[in-house]
């Protein structure tokens, strides 16, 4: 099928395409959108379109916040050394701030509560982005304590920072050892003997996969991170071009609790965070990456254990035919007295209620963990599975767990879609191309 024309050699610039916007000339799809129209086989064209919103929702562990706030009066102490935010611990500085009263802090996503197994960074970042209060508990230089409550309002300095963040594609994984494996990769040990897999990213949705020679994603590109205006800083941590990622940041005043938060794996609380970003269509060369489905997209399924690849599946395996969102149905819960799905539930999502379990949409990630445990079968969705060839052996694979929120994602590219058609989010050229050094 040929799905982009060849018969321009069309070249636009971001701000030729952003004076469209003002005029209200351009066309603006999601990712999803388009992939729809590429699904029923409809032609799209250079001039169809002019910006694609993109988005992923996932684990992403690089990230830290750094914060800087006051906490008592001047010279009532030296200065903090250690400190510790609803039980997560802070690293205290760069700045000492010298009998100030002011916390100068970076908090990892991380980093796991003191007090708390099921808490950590992530947990911590969304509560105070949901304007709850947070107990900072203070250790002086001079070995006295103090505690104060504060909230995100009353910080005036508060920004999110990516390490690593937002890669063009990550991995599935399964355990094909005999004993359980605790890893940030499971919410729970993960089984061994090929019987589950999980993985991670949003394929076709994805920010680089659609913009994978980064031509319109650079130094300074404005994106959403976790609902908020910030900017794309270079690329990160192990990020090579083959597989790239990004670092950014923006501003945790601004951010909606919704699209951060904590995810309790077996190892320990992880932290999720949301991407969208604009990718301007600057030529029809840019049109093979945005028309790509996630059948065309590899995803390569590795052991847990030694990293090693077992063979090739794609974004297609995972999520064609699958539901974006996990169902519940309250009246077949069959009110067991111990409830394995709110034990297992990575986001915390599912409690006790008077009439059985309740779920708090607002937290459910749609990660599946819920299906495969619940008795009364009350969860449901169809999570898919991958055929692999291992060992000699052709294997049926069952997904149990997904570390991407897909659901959301389509939301986040959906909300950057109707920013960008208002005005309230302009597209700009970035300072500089990402470069990786060899």
């Amino acid at each position: 099928m040929n799905r982009a024309s060849d018969n321009t050699g069309e070249r636009r610039t971001i701000p030729e395409i952003q004076a469209k916007i003002d005029t209200g000339d351009a066309v603006v799809l999601t990712a999803a959108e388009v992939s729809e129209r590429v699904r029923i086989g409809k032609e799209i064209r250079l001039e169809d379109i002019d910006v694609v919103t993109t988005a992923t929702r996932g684990i992403m562990s690089g990230t830290y916040a750094v914060l800087s706030f006051k906490v008592s009066e001047p010279d009532s102490f030296v200065k903090a050394s250690d400190v510790l935010l609803n039980g997560v611990p802070a690293v205290v500085g760069p700045c000492p701030n010298e009998r100030l009263g002011i916390l100068d802090l970076i908090v990892l996503g991380t980093a796991h509560s003191e007090c708390d197994s099921c808490y950590g960074g992530g947990h911590l970042f969304r509560e105070m982005v949901d304007g709850k209060p947070i107990t900072v508990d203070v250790t002086t230089s001079e070995g006295k304590h103090f505690s104060v409550e504060t909230r995100l309002s009353e910080i005036p300095f508060a920004r999110l920072y990516a390490t690593r963040h937002a890669f063009k594609n990550y991995r599935a994984f399964v355990n094909p050892g005999k004993e359980p494996i605790n890893t940030i990769f499971h919410a729970l040990p993960f089984e061994g003997e090929l019987r589950e897999m999980t993985f991670c990213g949003c394929g076709e949705l994805n920010p680089i996969e659609n913009d994978p020679k980064l031509e319109t994603i650079g130094i300074g590109t404005r994106v959403l991170l976790n609902g908020a205006e910030g900017f794309v800083t270079g690329s990160g941590t192990r990020s090579i071009p083959d597989n790239p990622n990004l670092t950014g940041f923006a501003d945790l005043h601004d951010m909606e609790p919704e699209y951060i938060g904590g995810f309790v794996t077996s190892a320990g609380p992880e932290i999720i965070n949301t991407w969208a970003v604009p990718i301007p269509i600057l030529h029809k060369g840019m049109l093979e990456n945005i028309l790509k489905l996630d059948r065309e997209i590899p995803l390569k399924l590795v052991d847990l254990a030694g990293r090693i690849p077992l063979c090739e599946i794609t974004y297609g395996d995972v999520w064609d035919d699958a539901d974006l969102n996990v169902k519940y149905e309250p009246e077949r819960c069959i009110s067991c007295r111990d409830c394995c799905v709110m034990e297992a539930c990575p986001m915390g999502a599912v409690s006790k209620g008077e009439n059985g379990t309740v779920r708090n949409l607002e937290l459910c990630f749609n990660c599946g963990l819920c299906i495969s445990r619940c008795k009364g079968e009350a969860f449901s969705a169809n999570l898919g599975s991958v055929k692999c060839t291992t060992g000699g052996c052709l294997r049926d694979i069952k997904v149990t767990l997904r570390q991407s929120d897909r659901a959301r994602a389509v939301r986040a590219a959906e909300e950057l879609k109707e920013k960008v058609l208002t005005g309230r989010f302009r597209i700009n050229e970035p300072v500089e191309r990402i470069r990786w050094k060899e």
